[in-house]
């Protein structure tokens, strides 16, 4: 996604200080505060993340942290605060002006490096075999690694083909361990493995109960490359923080609608990226591992799809 202005959903705080409100007018009926505030746990994660294994045999993680937004101070606190937790999935990408940052993060965590699986991308602008070649040891400095788990190509935007035949020879050096796509449709990837000699392991896409994709889900399990959603919670927006259905299903469990979207998008077999500055919401989507959705929960949800983007701003 591009770092431009957007008009935000109400986020999780601006919802968890107003639960006692929306319980009174009858929206979270039976939930109360105080079990909607229990389900976002404070405590240490419970459960590992679980690791999927991509087509060329590098494990990734299935629930990382998104970074979008979490720029200097905030952000090198946020990626440690993240890390110390239990993730070991880290997104970043140039545009988000962040890398420093999020290298800084990583440093200061002091976990050892072969526990993380470090994400970038390639941007528009540094599209072409010699410029994403140089756009990745700038990515890489900045973020003082000495490889990537993942590269993308951040947009299919100028010179595709360029772009993919400089991380190809990048990934045959061993300077990233899996490379992949970011915001291609089906037709795109096509066109991009014609004439490649290494398949795309990811395409990191908008995906989320709202646009939930389903032809490109299937295009991708049909083809071994994993989707992973960009904005799993849609920024809050459509009020996906406050919709009834998610609510009811979260009762049953003692979950928040986050929650839910999140277990609902793992039970897909799709990765997430969410982001957050709360560490209190960093933990709560870390417990999703202790309950399973329903069938007829996910019919439900899947029912919420609205077939449309709700970033038109992105597209």
């Amino acid at each position: 996604m591009e770092n431009k202005g957007y008009k935000k959903g109400i986020n999780r705080r601006e919802f968890l200080q107003t639960g006692a409100k929306l319980t009174a007018a009858g929206i979270f009926a039976g939930l109360g505060t105080s079990r909607l505030l229990a389900a976002v746990g404070n405590g240490p994660m419970e459960n590992p993340v679980e690791r999927i294994t991509l087509n060329n045999g590098v494990k990734m993680p299935v629930l990382g942290f998104g970074t979008l937004y979490l720029n200097d101070a905030v952000g090198t606190n946020c990626v440690a605060d993240a890390i110390s937790l239990g993730y070991r999935l880290i997104d970043t990408a140039t545009i988000y002006n962040n890398e420093e940052a999020v290298g800084a993060g990583i440093k200061r965590s002091g976990i050892d490096r072969k526990e993380l699986f470090v994400t970038s991308k390639v941007w528009v602008e540094d599209s072409g075999y010699e410029k994403a070649k140089k756009a990745f040891e700038t990515s890489l400095n900045k973020l003082q690694l000495d490889y990537l788990d993942l590269y993308l190509i951040h947009r299919p935007r100028g010179d595709v083909k360029g772009s993919w035949k400089a991380m190809e020879e990048l990934y045959k050096e061993g300077k990233i361990k899996a490379i992949g796509v970011s915001n291609f449709t089906p037709e795109q990837i096509k066109n991009l493995m014609a004439d490649s000699t290494v398949k795309p392991t990811v395409n990191q896409i908008e995906t989320h109960a709202f646009f939930q994709q389903p032809g490109d889900l299937e295009f991708l399990k049909d083809n071994d490359i994993k989707m992973e959603a960009w904005s799993p919670f849609a920024q809050g927006r459509n009020g996906m923080f406050m919709n009834e259905k998610l609510a009811e299903i979260g009762k049953k469990y003692n979950k928040t609608n986050a929650q839910v979207c999140l277990r609902w998008h793992y039970q897909r077999g799709i990765v997430t990226i969410p982001r957050t500055s709360q560490k209190a919401h960093m933990q709560e989507n870390l417990n999703i591992f202790d309950f399973e959705l329903s069938g007829s929960d996910m019919k439900t949800i899947s029912k919420l799809d609205l077939n449309v983007t709700q970033f038109p701003e992105w597209e």
